[in-house]
């Protein structure tokens, strides 16, 4: 746990002080944490689906909210994709197609979210060191490429966090979050 505990810290870290040194290279072993990040993702995404009920998905948890529960999941995993193709370059195949099922089936919605990160993580795995350090432009900020999938887990934590309003309202507990 201690070791886990070490290697989020560092990756929480890792970003600033890259970019802070101007050096665009991180050490092959980060690769690793940036696996267990998106197993994690994956784990809270499926978690979060299995603990709404279907009933809900089309529900949003205010008239204004833009997405409702399905979509907000659909767009936490979809982003995954988009930005690994349009800006680190992965290929598209492998991206998995929405379905009308991925917005109303659990079964669709952990389909949907299980092939964006099979395919995530294959790419992260197919990324070369060369590619790794590659700087990139990510909504007008300049990065490596390594450090886009950080970018991407912190977007992805942050969506998840804005689904709490989704449970609050039926009057039932967000899933237990776990970071191990």
């Amino acid at each position: 746990m201690r070791t886990t505990l070490v290697a989020i810290a560092l990756a929480l870290a890792a970003p600033a002080a890259a970019q802070q040194a101007g050096g665009a290279t991180m050490p092959e072993s980060y690769r690793d944490v940036q696996l267990k990040a998106l197993q994690l993702q994956r784990r809270m995404l499926l978690t979060i689906a299995d603990s709404m009920p279907e009933r809900l998905y089309a529900d949003r948890a205010f008239e204004t909210q833009g997405r409702d529960f399905a979509h907000q999941v659909h767009h936490a995993a979809t982003a995954m994709a988009m930005i690994g193709t349009r800006i680190m370059g992965a290929p598209a195949a492998g991206v998995p197609d929405t379905s009308a099922a991925t917005f109303t089936t659990r079964a669709g919605l952990k389909q949907y979210v299980n092939g964006i990160y099979d395919w995530a993580e294959s790419s992260l795995k197919a990324q070369t060191p060369t590619s790794r350090a590659e700087m990139v432009s990510l909504f007008g900020s300049q990065m490596p490429r390594w450090q886009v999938w950080d970018e991407l887990h912190t977007h992805t934590v942050w969506t998840a966090g804005s689904m709490v309003a989704n449970f609050r309202k039926h009057g039932m507990a967000m899933p237990g979050f776990g970071f191990f």
